[in-house]
């Protein structure tokens, strides 16, 4: 059996489950969200815990229990606590504004850059005088909050001499000797 597919999702005590066909929608404090599965894979809720069960040892079945695993147990996680992500601006004069679901950023372009962030995504944007702004990004949905992120910091790479561009906090950055070093 696969290592993740057969671990039971606990549920906690405000979170709801309910299966219609094809279709898993979760619902708890902090929001609702839905995820089609493939009809192969058979989700039940039992006493509290939910399991996903596979119908045959294929190599496609083994794939999809995990990942129907996973994606379940990531739902059941964000409606109950959320997600939570934060990008660090190295770079002197590097600037961020959160006005809205609108996010201003200045980044050593020539111009600022504004990026609409998506209703179920809410941003909010620290600058505290001798560190490095920060931008938090809180949702319920992984995947959407990770693709925001990597949104973001793709509009500044860290660069590897300098180590300047947009990171995720703690993140480490392995830096390289200049041309210097060599002498």
């Amino acid at each position: 059996m696969s290592r993740i597919g057969k671990n039971p999702i606990p549920l906690p005590a405000k979170v709801e489950v309910s299966i219609k066909g094809n279709s898993v929608s979760v619902k708890g404090p902090k929001g609702t969200l839905t995820q089609e599965i493939n009809p192969d894979i058979k989700v039940s809720v039992e006493e509290n815990v939910l399991s996903v069960v596979r119908p045959t040892d294929q190599k496609r079945h083994k794939a999809l229990h995990g990942l129907y695993r996973s994606l379940l147990s990531n739902m059941v996680k964000g409606v109950s606590d959320g997600y939570k992500l934060d990008l660090e601006l190295v770079g002197v004069g590097f600037k961020a504004t959160a006005t809205g679901n609108v996010l201003e950023l200045s980044l050593g372009y020539s111009h600022a850059i504004f990026m609409v962030l998506p209703t179920e995504v809410s941003c909010k944007a620290v600058t505290e005088k001798g560190k490095n702004p920060i931008v938090t990004l809180e949702g319920i949905d992984k995947q959407l909050v990770g693709q925001v992120a990597a949104k973001i910091r793709s509009l500044r790479k860290v660069e590897p001499y300098k180590g300047k561009g947009v990171r995720f906090v703690n993140e480490v950055v392995r830096r390289k000797a200049g041309k210097t070093a060599s002498k």
